[in-house]
């Protein structure tokens, strides 16, 4: 809407009344030709003369172009982490979460096999859980193909935690029906406890954020996961140590 060759030709005036209308593009898509000109001190005359520079007829047409700028551009605004993490806290801690991680903690403490599954992002946690866990003593794998072979005698006394943002991912909703058919109990960390894969677990853990995407692509925030999966592997350490004594 404002190329280069445009706003080059513009006089002082004009150019005061441009960086007024980019600095306040919302605000003047909606305003009258009179209140843009008191607030920027300038005429009408000057502001029509700057619409025909800009290639629109007349006030009213030079608004319905800056909307649709304003659109084309409206960039998607993302939330701090520290504004997730708070979310989080405020919505989850107060809950029932801590009693539901020591549960799964006692679950996992008295399975003889653990495995994780989890996909794109939450695949990469899958992994970090497993990897964590196992650096607490209780061994344990992640899984990321559906075909893996699993011997039956895995299947005995198993968990199988779930990670999953929607809760409603195909390839992890198909792999745990699998397990469970085996025999495998499942606990799942989901942010939403109606999903899919909430229903069909033993025991789920909801986070409860915000969903956020950038285009198509999920960017929730995965720091509750972490913290969940930290805090689990925490109480299974300290209730192994408790049985050794």
């Amino acid at each position: 809407m404002f190329s280069n060759e445009i706003i080059a030709s513009f006089n002082e005036l004009e150019t005061s009344l441009y960086n007024y209308i980019i600095q306040n593009s919302e605000k003047v898509a909606y305003m009258r030709i009179r209140e843009l000109a008191d607030e920027t001190h300038v005429s009408t005359a000057t502001i029509l003369r700057f619409c025909r520079k800009v290639n629109c007829e007349g006030f009213t047409e030079f608004k319905v172009k800056l909307k649709m700028h304003v659109q084309e551009n409206n960039k998607p605004m993302i939330k701090s982490s520290s504004h997730s993490f708070l979310e989080f806290f405020e919505r989850t801690l107060n809950g029932d979460i801590e009693a539901k991680m020591k549960k799964a903690a006692s679950i996992v403490t008295k399975a003889d096999n653990v495995i994780f599954i989890g996909i794109g992002s939450s695949g990469i946690l899958a992994e970090y859980g497993a990897r964590y866990f196992s650096s607490l003593g209780k061994f344990s794998m992640y899984i990321k193909d559906p075909h893996f072979p699993i011997h039956s005698k895995l299947m005995f006394n198993s968990v199988t935690i779930a990670l999953s943002v929607s809760g409603e991912n195909p390839f992890t909703v198909t792999h745990l029906h699998q397990l469970k058919q085996e025999g495998s109990k499942i606990i799942s960390i989901t942010n939403n406890k109606l999903s899919t894969i909430a229903k069909i677990s033993d025991l789920n853990i909801p986070y409860y954020v915000t969903e956020e995407y950038l285009e198509e692509t999920n960017i929730t925030t995965q720091v509750p996961v972490v913290y969940i999966l930290e805090s689990i592997a925490r109480e299974i350490y300290r209730l192994q140590q408790e049985e050794e004594l």
